[in-house]
């Protein structure tokens, strides 16, 4: 058994998440995390929100809350919204607490002793009509390099190029719009990435070829580029107030101490049962744990840039990321999601109208891996009616109503598998050992078109053996065949568990049966599960199909401001 840590991009306090941001790194954590599990290895499975910076002071500011009272509410939306989605945290913490302040202080702390820590007086973008400092991201503009007209001060998430505020074109602020912007001299501490650069160099070198190219081009692109140092100190209020004599009113950035937040809420898991948890087993010199990251192609550079940096400068043997699965943009109905225009669907709408598991099963088929996926109603709607309801549900309902009708609520006994079945056990282990070696790889497009392609191979079988008309002249027959698809809904709920959490378990509810681990998957074994007499019951239908009617209206009601 080995350990695996999973941590994915910690969702920023402010609002709740797109869709786009579910499936470009919580949906695939929450997958892989789950897999892994069902593949008998020790999972710590680690999220929180991200709750400094200047976004969350804007974000109260608007709303006439207090800063920490405005994090609270929105980490139980956060809260809540993951839940009603499914996700298998084994811990869901936040980054402003005490635990992740002691571990900020002590990172910096080696950072500084180490040299790694370097002082400048700095220009800085001032907002005479906001009177404050803007952070970089509260810094809008034109990227000087690509010319995407929304460029933030820190980052151009069109080219991904890292930027400094001063170099936008036509810079405004984010906050009021106001461009009446002053450069103003301001004391920082910043981290020397170039000192460490050879390090970071020599470590990102042991994960070629290993990383996807969504990962390791960005982070080869930095390293080309020559690193610079990097800005760790902001003047604001809403933070950890640094603790370096002469920046005591200032405060950490968001960037700094929001990675570290993995292990600060790591050891706030620890707390909750301090006799059977350790954090320093997953962090501090830990033992076999291999650690796996998920997150969008925006939040690469820092966790494969600045983060490893920041650990590697400390001179302790933290863990670092083993694998970082990068992921490409989510795009709805051909333009992007955006919550000042009410346009697209965010997670808390999308459980409200349709149940978790139609959003994970359409999400994780069209992961955007290698490049941007979009989302529409059409083929939403499509994948539901023609996969979901038409493929597994069918089936489902199909066999247990035959079976019941014909033969009773216990699974059918007697008789021997003929060369049929035989053939179908051998399509079935080839293609079950290559779903399982995809999910492993974290392909997962590739691994939900497998899950699909063995529900499909059901369908043939039934299809092609017609146990409703074989059961007129060879009812021994008939039994053979419907036992061998009541044990291949079985199958199905268990390699649809790490997608479907909630409809694998009901499948499994209509067999009175449980999960199990898909380790070394026999599927001969497996097809002999129920081997004749037990219960069963058929139940509601799995899902309902989505009519063109509601398709119409779920375009209108989500396509925003006109």
């Amino acid at each position: 058994m080995s350990k695996i840590l999973v941590t994915s991009a910690l969702p920023y306090i402010n609002g709740v998440p797109h869709l786009g941001h579910m499936v470009g790194c919580l949906l695939p954590s929450d997958t892989y995390a789950r897999f892994m599990r069902m593949m008998g290895n020790e999972v710590l499975y680690i999220c929180g929100t991200d709750e400094h910076g200047t976004t969350s002071e804007v974000g109260a500011l608007k709303a006439g809350m207090d800063v920490q009272a405005y994090c609270d509410m929105n980490h139980n939306r956060h809260a809540q919204t993951y839940k009603d989605f499914n996700l298998s945290f084994d811990f869901f913490g936040r980054t402003s607490t005490e635990e992740n302040k002691e571990m900020t202080y002590h990172i910096f702390e080696q950072l500084d002793k180490n040299g790694f820590i370097a002082e400048k007086t700095v220009k800085q973008v001032y907002s005479v009509d906001d009177k404050m400092f803007l952070a970089d991201r509260y810094i809008v503009g034109t990227c000087p390099y690509c010319g995407y007209d929304k460029a933030r001060g820190d980052q151009c998430e069109n080219c991904t190029k890292v930027l400094e505020p001063t170099e936008l074109i036509d810079a405004r602020s984010a906050v009021s719009g106001s461009k009446n912007l002053e450069v103003r001299e301001t004391k920082h501490l910043f981290l020397n990435l170039p000192k460490i650069e050879d390090k970071l160099e020599a470590w990102l070198k042991t994960k070629e070829p290993f990383w996807p190219d969504v990962a390791y081009t960005i982070a080869k692109k930095w390293l080309k580029e020559g690193l610079q140092e990097r800005c760790i100190t902001r003047d604001l209020k809403w933070g950890f107030p640094v603790n370096k004599k002469g920046y005591e009113d200032k405060v950490f950035y968001v960037w700094f101490d929001a990675p570290i937040g993995y292990i600060g809420i790591t050891k706030q898991w620890e707390e909750e049962k301090p006799q059977e948890r350790n954090w320093k087993d997953w962090w501090l010199n830990p033992q076999n744990v291999r650690h796996v990251e998920f997150m969008g192609k925006d939040n690469v550079p820092y966790h494969s840039i600045t983060f490893p940096a920041t650990l590697l400068g400390t001179g302790e043997n933290w863990t670092q990321v083993d694998f970082l699965k990068g992921m490409s943009y989510l795009t709805y109905e051909g333009g992007k999601f955006s919550k000042s225009e009410k346009r697209g669907i965010f997670a808390e709408d999308a459980v409200k109208e349709f149940p978790a598991d139609y959003w994970r099963y359409w999400l994780m088929s069209n992961a955007p891996e290698s490049s941007d996926s979009s989302f529409s109603w059409d083929l939403f709607a499509g994948a539901v009616n023609k996969d979901l309801n038409g493929v597994l549900g069918n089936f489902v309902s199909r066999v247990l109503k035959m079976t019941a009708s014909k033969l009773g609520d216990k699974v059918p006994e007697g008789g021997e598998n003929s060369k049929a079945e035989n053939e179908l056990i051998d399509v079935l282990q080839k293609r079950v050992n290559d779903y399982i070696k995809y999910m492993e790889e974290m392909e997962f497009r590739k691994a939900l078109g497998e899950l699909r392609a063995i529900w499909v191979e059901g369908n043939n079988y039934i299809s092609a053996e017609e146990p409703w008309a074989v059961i007129k002249t060879d009812e021994q027959r008939a039994k053979v065949i419907l036992r061998n698809c009541i044990n291949l809904i079985r199958v199905y709920a268990l390699l649809s568990a790490p997608i479907m959490p909630e409809t694998s378990q009901k499948i499994l509810d209509k067999l009175y049966t449980q999960p199990t681990l898909i380790k070394d998957f026999d599927v001969k074994k497996e097809m002999n599960f129920f081997k004749g007499g037990e219960s069963f019951e058929v139940g509601d239908m799995l899902f309902e199909r989505i009519t063109p009617e509601r398709v119409e209206e779920l375009k209108t009601k989500y396509a925003g401001a006109k």
